[in-house]
């Protein structure tokens, strides 16, 4: 993106957010044009390898129109880094007041980890608006999500964490979430083989999802 997103724009974009771990620099140009073919508009690159903001920069490369997040976000130096390296916005496994401090620092829409009631009030009362739900199955679900509606009803939701194609549907359906993120739209047998095919059906199937 030639500039930088905004939350709104963001979560009006996304659908099920794939969530990608790149292992080989060479396949993240080949991943962000077939994850494009499919329609879709925002993406997370995990945090989880040395070359992961060098495979950012590919995929933005290559498909110039996708939103290209950083997850996996765990310090504040790596949220200053991933900013400064072109990120679209910034994903997080959980919070901490030092962490959150360096994300809003940046000014890129934010999508901070939380997994209680109790953290979601903190990080809805430290500024974020919309916030990761992780790991969504083990941590509750659906059901939680529900149970936490009445009280918090303020606050949005992108779950991620085991959320299967299946199950994707019915997590959108529920009001206080806005998207959701899956590891099944590209997974790391199809990245490493190359299978830009299965990749793109499963990105087509994914924006399909949009609420």
């Amino acid at each position: 993106m030639s500039t930088t997103p905004s939350l709104d724009a963001v979560i009006d974009a996304a659908s099920v957010i794939p969530v990608l771990t790149v292992e080989d620099i060479k396949t993240a140009a080949p991943l962000a044009r077939a994850l494009a073919a499919g329609g879709l508009k925002v993406i997370e690159l995990t945090l989880r390898t040395p070359i992961a903001l060098d495979a950012m920069k590919a995929m933005q490369d290559a498909a110039p129109d996708l939103m290209v997040g950083m997850g996996t976000v765990r310090t504040p130096e790596q949220a200053h880094a991933s900013a400064e390296a072109g990120a679209a916005f910034l994903v997080s496994p959980g919070l901490t007041p030092a962490l959150g401090d360096a994300m809003l620092a940046t000014g890129l829409a934010c999508l901070p980890g939380v997994a209680t009631a109790g953290e979601a009030m903190a990080a809805r009362e430290q500024g974020f608006e919309v916030l990761k739900f992780f790991p969504a199955e083990p941590a509750g679900g659906i059901a939680y999500l529900k149970a936490l509606a009445g009280p918090l009803p303020d606050v949005r939701f992108c779950p991620t964490g085991s959320i299967s194609r299946e199950r994707a549907p019915d997590y959108l359906a529920l009001p206080n979430v806005v998207c959701v993120g899956g590891s099944w739209i590209a997974d790391t047998k199809d990245i490493t083989s190359g299978n830009w095919a299965a990749i793109t059906a499963n990105a087509r199937a994914a924006q399909a999802m949009k609420r």
